[in-house]
């Protein structure tokens, strides 16, 4: 693939993320701010409690930013410069993966690219280590949470490179599809080991924040990811065919200029 191709995919791709980020965000906005309200909610009231219990022991903090600028301008300044970085990185990854995983269309190439990255770089993850509200655990142990998380997500990444590595070195003597399955079973097999190995995040969660919250949040957290990586997939499939169509009508002109008379 040409450089000149390569950076034209690459811009393609920014734009195609800052496109999901919009929908994402308005996801995000509206099925997952008000799971934030109550979480905010519940932990307000178990600072007011704890104040009332012991008078003169606790300062309000003042507030930087107010929850309006958070939950508006904040959110989408947020998911939209995640958006745009993550479809700058899912297009060198389309790049990579462009005619080395089979012969699909670009459309086709483009929904696969997205669909592994959401697979790899989100929903595996999540499984081990759920989305939680803001401020609802323990504090002192963010750090730890926050390293166990990112690891999962680079191991999740590994595992996909070696099943897709897998795949292409079984297929010419299992067949495309056998070699495929095959492949799938062993990042599986791979990802529940990494599960069980790695340490859970026990207390990520109060056991007394409510569990109708908790699970709002995350369902609301997974829509969002689910909704940024399937309109990405669709929003660049139809660029990159684009790109595709264009880069095969130049090598066409230029073979008829170069063909004999």
């Amino acid at each position: 693939m040409h450089g000149s191709t390569v950076r034209s995919l690459l811009v393609r791709g920014m734009l195609a993320g800052l496109i999901a980020g919009l929908f994402a965000f308005a996801v995000a906005y509206v099925a997952g701010e008000p799971s934030v309200d109550a979480s905010i909610a519940v932990e307000e009231a178990a600072a007011a409690k704890e104040a009332a219990a012991h008078p003169g022991h606790h300062e309000e903090e003042e507030e930087l930013v107010s929850r309006a600028v958070q939950s508006t301008a904040g959110l989408a300044t947020g998911v939209l410069v995640y958006g745009v970085a993550i479809g700058g990185i899912a297009a060198l990854a389309y790049c990579f993966l462009a005619g080395r995983v089979g012969r699909f269309t670009p459309r086709a190439t483009a929904a696969l690219t997205a669909g592994a990255a959401f697979v790899t770089v989100y929903l595996v993850p999540f499984l081990k280590y759920p989305a939680t509200p803001p401020a609802v655990g323990n504090p002192d142990t963010i750090g730890k949470r926050t390293t166990l998380f990112f690891l999962m997500i680079l191991l999740s990444v590994l595992l996909g490179v070696a099943a897709t590595i897998l795949g292409r070195r079984l297929a010419p003597r299992l067949g495309n599809w056998n070699a495929t399955l095959v492949a799938l079973a062993g990042f599986v097999a791979a990802v529940v080991l990494a599960c069980a190995v790695l340490p859970g995040n026990d207390d990520a969660v109060a056991e007394s924040f409510p569990a109708a919250v908790l699970w709002d949040f995350r369902m609301a957290a997974l829509a969002v990811q689910v909704t940024l990586w399937a309109v990405f997939g669709a929003a660049f499939g139809y660029l990159a065919e684009r790109v595709a169509g264009r880069a095969d009508r130049a090598a066409g002109q230029v073979a008829g200029q170069v063909a004999p008379s």
